[in-house]
């Protein structure tokens, strides 16, 4: 069974722009902004990772991609489009990647998701990613324990200067 939602993936053309509009107009928590690349698809694009918490601890997620300002792109080439489901530990993501496996879906994973998008860093989540009949991207996320007891606050304290930071990489690419 899958556990809960654990946060919905879609592209935006500016950050700065995306955590006003959910900030202030719908009133979101701003959780984090991490700034990556792409470890699951074998695109490489530098992106800002943007958080949105809501009351139920889900997420709604959005990248913003360095060099791109189309926020829409076809779903079939689209990575940051994606459905997150999380699963209670790392033994039930396996049975279902084995039975999408066993039913001829290609699965990869596991992807070990850090907060620097690097190894040397705290694990934030393992993920398997997979694509359903109809070409949508879903992601079976499971969060390590230290990931439930503080790096999601740490990402917090620091989601406006990473924001910030972010900014600036996009006007030095852009120059």
């Amino acid at each position: 069974m899958l556990k809960k939602l654990h946060h919905v993936g879609y592209r935006c053309r500016d950050a700065s722009e995306t955590v006003a509009f959910y900030t202030q107009v719908i009133g979101l928590k701003f959780a984090a902004a991490m700034i990556d690349h792409v470890p699951s698809s074998g695109a490489r694009p530098i992106n800002n990772n943007i958080f949105f918490e809501m009351e139920d601890g889900s997420y709604i997620c959005f990248f913003d991609i360095l060099g791109s300002d189309d926020a829409m792109v076809p779903v079939a080439d689209d990575w940051a489009q994606h459905l997150a489901l999380e699963v209670s530990d790392e033994a039930r993501a396996e049975l279902i990647a084995s039975r999408l496996r066993a039913h001829g879906t290609q699965v990869e994973g596991p992807v070990i998701h850090d907060v620097a998008g690097d190894d040397t860093h705290a694990e934030l989540a393992r993920s398997w990613y997979f694509q359903d009949p109809n070409g949508h991207r879903l992601e079976l996320l499971v969060k390590p324990a230290i990931a439930q007891t503080g790096i999601w606050s740490d990402l917090h304290k620091n989601a406006y200067a990473n924001l910030a930071r972010w900014e600036r990489l996009k006007r030095s690419a852009a120059a």
